[in-house]
């Protein structure tokens, strides 16, 4: 008898000082991964070393040429509709992007007269729905974000939310986990 009692709880005891190890193992590499928040002055000091690399002189110089002007130009025209989340009434001009273009699935569209990569994080169930667009659709897009790139001559907006004929085609689906 005492042997069955010996054998059930020794592979007890060696599963639960298993799991504890591995517990504090995780609860040390999650430690490791906090990075402390650089103040401003480190900030500044990073930004500096990386203006003074090839890569960031090239975008300054884009920055301060006509492309470069031209996509903040464009920036500024949506800003205050990406701030507040409201809709922004586009045509569709393009259902491919630019040539060389590594953005993933994406369209081109013309809003207020300028053009804009717009971009989707979107599941194959949601490209279904997208790849039913058309040229010269009107179309209604909500984002809360746009960035640019030297490399393309317009700004890209990540789209969060497309309708056609007062129909949704897209809603961005947030990630689990956070961002």
């Amino acid at each position: 008898m005492k042997k069955v009692i010996f054998a059930l709880v020794l592979p007890l005891i060696v599963v639960s000082g298993l799991l504890f190890a591995n517990l504090k193992i995780k609860n040390e590499t999650s430690k490791k991964l906090i990075q402390k928040q650089l103040s401003a002055t480190d900030k500044n000091a990073e930004m500096k070393k990386w203006e003074a690399t090839p890569d960031g002189k090239k975008f300054k110089e884009w920055e301060v040429s006509l492309r470069g002007k031209k996509v903040y130009t464009a920036e500024a025209k949506i800003r205050k509709n990406l701030r507040e989340y409201t809709e922004m009434e586009g045509v569709l001009t393009s259902l491919s992007l630019p040539p060389g273009s590594r953005l993933g699935f994406g369209v081109m569209v013309r809003i207020n007269n300028d053009d804009y990569i717009v971009t989707f994080d979107a599941t194959k169930s949601q490209l279904e729905n997208l790849q039913k667009l058309k040229v010269n659709d009107k179309i209604i897009i909500k984002s809360h974000y746009v960035s640019h790139a030297p490399k393309y001559s317009y700004p890209i907006i990540s789209c969060g939310y497309l309708a056609r004929d007062h129909k949704v085609v897209f809603k961005r689906i947030p990630r689990k986990g956070g961002c």
